[in-house]
């Protein structure tokens, strides 16, 4: 089955920082976007950040910018996403997912765009 596998959640204090990991099942992340989502209790799944298969280009939500950094390191086929500062609205699961057919070097932070999608993990910011 071809899928993500997220870890690296848990429970953190504001301004914490956390470091999710995102593994590749059953293929390589060569030539592939990533893409980081996370869905809250009773809202829609929004893109957090993503990185293009050449790794040269990223794109954050605004939401996140300048608090969470994304690389990939396809000698290892892992994606990390590391998150700083974290507040209490970050609270969500968070979904690591792959784009297997880029049309460009751009990648998106819209959810459809992506195939391959994990169970996710959970982050909780609370005091």
């Amino acid at each position: 089955q071809l899928r993500t596998v997220e870890s690296g959640g848990g429970l953190v204090q504001p301004g914490g920082s956390l470091k999710l990991s995102c593994a590749a099942s059953g293929f390589t992340l060569d030539y592939k976007h990533i893409g980081w989502f996370r869905q809250a209790p009773g809202k829609e799944r929004e893109g957090v950040s993503c990185i293009s298969f050449s790794g040269r280009n990223i794109a954050d939500a605004a939401a996140v910018k300048g608090r969470f950094t994304l690389s990939r390191d396809n000698a290892k086929n892992m994606v990390y996403l590391q998150m700083n500062s974290l507040k209490p609205e970050d609270t969500a699961v968070y979904y690591c997912a792959v784009d297997r057919n880029p049309r460009s070097d751009f990648c998106s932070l819209v959810p459809r765009r992506y195939d391959y999608w994990g169970q996710g993990t959970q982050v909780t910011v609370s005091s």
